[in-house]
């Protein structure tokens, strides 16, 4: 019996093609997921890696020989996915590794209504089927396989949501990093008041200007050098899939996804008082003091997509954000879209005469340390003597919602996790001023590496 317990992860499959994942493993997990979620179709997507069509087709064979309908989709964004899902209401399957290397891909999952399919919610059900190996039904008309283009009404959905038909005329970088935005902006900004500059838009899966992971600095120099040059109102760098969206201003410098999370929130509760808005603990504290300030409510969650989905549908909250610039919209199924954010963040700048830097300036309020990284071989015995440390000072409240989150009383703080996958804890901190920031991790990782 095969062993996949390295490639299905908490909210998707992901594996080295060929080695761990190939057209067999593929094809169980197609029949798999059919045996799961019935009939009558299913919506299928890829990106633009080498491997992604042979493996959908493989995936889709899989499904059809349960008895289930296939609708593919070609090649989409991961959101442009979920919106197939959403529209159609049917469950569906986005073939992509988002930002890791070439030799990569995975399948991520979702239910009707692009509802998420996670470990507790049938991917393990779904693992360990595939393990066994699938039969195909008997007794049963394989299902059809037909195509459909969703790109227009992906397009037109979007922009029904945000009008920035009106806005003034902007001059944006566009980063594409070689993937899926390169086939979807140019649709969804087609006709606007909107210049775009195109960076790496060709789609091509082995990445050949950099890895498709704007959440790393280095991943965004380009952008920031062009958004200089031909003095930009801003910038936009979409990961591999573009469901993530990175937003720089018109100097260059990055806008913090905390920022942009605070400044769609507050779109959101304009068009919807008193609504709910959920964040993740890592999230800046601006954020849930904006969201008040605004007559809105702010919930707190775990890290991780199904935690923020979970609660959006539990609270019925109309938009959340996590710090990894996942902006996730109750009227696009609960799912997240990169997509939408960017271009609330250009109907914001665009309604107004000022520089994005300006406007984003609002609602950066502290500053940070980003996530820094540390190998540590005892996760829980470094969390345990931080938990120590710090718990036995005066006026310091601890809270372990996700690893270890610590609040200082002169309103600095930070939290320590420890990876699902690594022998990492993954630190970050938030104070004052940059200052404060350097000498808290400091004192931090002291003990962590100790």
């Amino acid at each position: 019996m095969r062993d996949l317990s390295g490639i299905v992860k908490a909210y998707d499959i992901r594996g080295v093609v060929g080695e761990q994942l190939d057209v067999d493993v593929v094809r169980d997990f197609g029949a798999a997921f059919a045996r799961l979620v019935g009939g009558p179709a299913i919506v299928i997507g890829h990106d633009m890696r080498d491997s992604s069509p042979g493996l959908a087709a493989a995936f889709a064979e899989g499904v059809t020989k349960q008895g289930v309908d296939v609708i593919s989709i070609g090649l989409a964004s991961t959101d442009m996915l979920y919106f197939a899902s959403g529209k159609l209401d049917l469950p569906g399957a986005m073939f992509t590794a988002s930002h890791n290397p070439a030799k990569y891909n995975g399948i991520k999952l979702c239910r009707a209504g692009a509802a998420p399919v996670g470990q507790d919610t049938g991917l393990t059900q779904i693992r360990e089927d595939a393990e066994q190996g699938v039969a195909d039904a008997e007794g049963v008309a394989p299902g059809t396989l037909s195509e459909r283009d969703m790109l227009t009404e992906y397009a037109a959905y979007l922009r029904e949501l945000v009008d920035l038909r009106t806005i003034r005329p902007l001059k944006v970088v566009v980063d594409a990093g070689n993937g899926m935005g390169g086939h979807t902006v140019p649709v969804v900004f087609d006709g606007l008041p909107i210049d775009v500059v195109p960076m790496y838009f060709e789609l091509d899966g082995n990445f050949p200007n950099h890895e498709a992971n704007p959440l790393d600095p280095k991943n965004i120099v380009d952008l920031q050098a062009k958004v200089r040059e031909v003095g930009a109102d801003a910038g936009l760098a979409f990961d591999g899939d573009a469901d993530r969206c990175f937003v720089v201003d018109e100097r260059g410098e990055p806008v913090s996804p905390s920022a942009i999370t605070a400044l769609v929130a507050s779109r959101e509760l304009a068009k919807d008082p008193g609504g709910t808005i959920i964040h993740n603990l890592i999230t800046s504290r601006a954020v849930p003091e904006i969201v008040r300030e605004n007559g809105g409510t702010p919930v707190r969650t775990r890290v991780g997509h199904s935690f923020i989905k979970q609660e959006m549908a539990t609270t019925g909250a109309i938009f959340g954000g996590e710090h990894s610039a996942h902006y996730y919209f109750r009227d696009f199924w609960r799912a997240d879209t990169g997509m939408l954010a960017a271009m609330h963040v250009l109907a914001a700048l665009g309604e107004q005469d000022g520089a994005l830097s300006a406007l984003t300036a609002d609602y950066e309020r502290y500053a940070a340390s980003g996530e820094i990284n540390s190998t540590v071989a005892d996760q829980a015995g470094r969390l345990a003597a931080i938990k120590a440390e710090f718990g036995a000072r005066e006026g310091v409240e601890l809270d372990e919602l996700d690893g270890l989150t610590v609040s200082l009383p002169d309103g600095s703080w930070f939290n320590l996790r420890a990876s699902n996958t690594e022998p990492l804890l993954r630190l970050n901190v938030e104070a004052a001023d940059a200052a404060s920031v350097a000498a808290l991790s400091d004192e931090v990782l002291a003990i962590v590496r100790a």
